[in-house]
């Protein structure tokens, strides 16, 4: 047990920036923006490292139980660390943009991000790098069919008709997510899973003896742990962060992108770690499949705040994020439809999130 602990430095970090900042909450936000700035940026790190423990144990659950549940977990850890902190930075009435900026934020960092940067690296290294197309293509089509119900077609919905379409979008995620669900780990699992060749090990040694010492019920109390931790830290962060930012004139879609990025950034190297080994099928698991429970979880949770609270959110893209999505979603579906990616095809999607973070530095 001392020995696990030890393991848990990172979140053990967390922890500790957690019990300095609590009591110095005051103290903090109230000694200028430089000093709220600094605490934010320090809080922003001690969040990463817990929840890189959060991905870390997450992982381990993964290998377990292997793919599609694997990434499944993965993935769903991710998007309740998102949740959470989207959850309290909205209770300290936040931007009513800060959702629909943290969804878009999160979809483009992922797909064109995440996915872009694993298939230039992993392509640059192994070149064509199979996986299953299916699973790509029932990917794209639940992401379309998810923002368009829930961030394009708000644009067109009277004010006074908020609350009724907010309350059909809340049933129309959680269809589609338990219809998805149902095919990801029931009959149709075989689309989000791809066989490789074995890989011999020495000794005749494979990975049995790496799993059974996998503590399942130690990951799941430090992967819940690690999300109370988070939820801590980020209370405080977010009213640092709005202290520290305000008046500076930084694009508004600056403090989405912490959040998306605080929550991709276990995914990242997961992705890349899988795409250097020539794994190229948990890359799109991961990278879509965070896409996805990002837009069809967060939104249900965060609309049904806004019914509870009375105060609509600005779900509607605007017209600049809704042009990227689409770009973006149709690239996705042209490049993964033949069961393998190269680094030309990385490099399209990379090229993509480098106009994403030249877009959001224009304020756009």
């Amino acid at each position: 047990m001392l020995n696990a602990i030890k393991q848990e430095y990172w979140l053990l970090l967390a922890v500790l920036a957690a019990l300095i900042a609590l009591p110095m909450e005051h103290a903090l936000l109230g000694h200028g923006q430089a000093i709220a700035l600094a605490g934010a940026v320090a809080l922003i790190a001690a969040i990463v490292c817990a929840s890189l423990r959060v991905a870390h144990h997450a992982e381990q659950l993964a290998e377990r139980v292997g793919d599609p549940y694997g990434t499944m977990i993965l993935t769903l850890s991710a998007v309740l660390v998102e949740v959470v902190i989207l959850a309290i930075m909205m209770s300290n009435q936040a931007s009513p943009t800060l959702v629909r900026d943290t969804i878009y934020s999160a979809v483009m960092l992922d797909i064109n991000g995440i996915l872009g940067l694993a298939a230039l690296m992993g392509g640059i290294k192994h070149g064509e790098q199979p996986y299953n197309d299916d699973s790509a293509r029932s990917y794209s089509v639940m992401i379309l069919t998810a923002m368009g119900i829930s961030m394009v077609v708000p644009e067109f919905i009277p004010e006074s008709d908020w609350k009724a379409y907010s309350m059909f979008t809340i049933g129309a995620m959680l269809v589609l997510y338990a219809v998805f669900l149902r095919m990801q780990v029931g009959p149709h699992s075989y689309f989000f899973s791809y066989s490789y060749p074995e890989k011999k090990h020495r000794g005749g040694e494979g990975h049995g003896d790496d799993e059974s010492q996998v503590n399942v019920a130690w990951s799941i109390g430090v992967l819940v742990f690690g999300v109370i931790v988070i939820g801590v830290l980020a209370e405080v962060m977010s009213l640092a962060l709005d202290v520290g930012l305000e008046g500076t004139g930084a694009p508004p879609v600056l403090t989405a992108i912490v959040v998306a990025g605080i929550s991709a950034a276990p995914e990242i190297l997961t992705a890349l770690r899988a795409a250097l080994a020539n794994r190229m099928q948990s890359v799109v698991n991961i990278a879509l499949g965070a896409s996805l429970s990002t837009v069809i979880l967060t939104v249900p949770v965060m609309e049904a705040m806004a019914l509870y609270s009375g105060q609509p959110f600005q779900m509607a893209m605007t017209p600049v994020q809704t042009v990227m999505v689409f770009i973006t979603l149709i690239v996705c579906a042209i490049n993964l439809n033949d069961g393998e990616t190269n680094a030309i095809e990385g490099m399209t999607h990379f090229v993509l999130f480098a106009t994403f973070i030249m877009l959001a530095m224009l304020g756009l």
